[in-house]
């Protein structure tokens, strides 16, 4: 082997992967959400124009080929994503069954991530510190705040669930407003007053 093969296999294109994008109105904006056949792979807060296009050319880059315009495996699991969400936020839905597509994460995020999907249900919420010490990894909030920063399926993996040991919000990447706004739709904050 060569000193240049494994650089070749590293530029080497990635083999192309089915996968749909839709956009779906929500009480906090429009959600961007991609999937598989696999299942839900992204969902992106803020989805316009100039953000959808951003996220449609990563994932085009990474899947190897654009999205699939018509009916498709993909398509079907988003048709299931885009009930459930809507369900969720006309405050009928609890909880997510839509299977969910994790290759857009791996190792301690994925790990944490996971849990916070199984194991912390609607109207609830969980501090940084429990969720790392509920993965086995006592003193890792800030590794999980940095989990939950990186989350490509906010909303169905509820990273908005996750607050501070003293009761504060901690932080949220799309702006501590849709963090309130999703708490107050469960339940956990009282209705913002503006």
């Amino acid at each position: 082997m060569t000193d240049l093969e494994p650089a070749a296999a590293a530029a080497a294109p990635p083999r192309p992967q089915e996968w749909a994008w839709e956009t779906v109105g929500t009480s906090i904006g429009p959600l961007g959400i991609a999937a598989t056949p696999r299942g839900l792979l992204q969902v992106i807060f803020r989805a316009g124009p100039a953000e959808t296009e951003s996220a449609v050319a990563a994932l085009t880059r990474r899947m190897g080929t654009g999205p699939v315009a018509g009916p498709c495996a993909a398509r079907e699991v988003l048709d299931r994503a885009s009930a459930e969400l809507t369900a969720y936020f006309a405050g009928r839905g609890t909880a997510f069954s839509v299977p969910l597509d994790w290759s857009l994460t791996s190792g301690f995020n994925r790990l944490v991530l996971r849990e916070l999907a199984a194991g912390v249900p609607y109207g609830t919420v969980v501090s940084y510190q429990d969720l790392a010490d509920r993965v086995g990894e006592r003193g890792a909030a800030r590794a999980v705040g940095v989990a939950m920063g990186s989350n490509p399926l906010p909303v169905v993996v509820p990273c908005h669930r996750v607050i501070e040991s003293n009761g504060g919000l901690g932080g949220f990447g799309s702006g501590l407003e849709i963090k309130r706004a999703l708490l107050s739709l469960e339940g956990v904050l009282p209705e913002p007053l503006f």
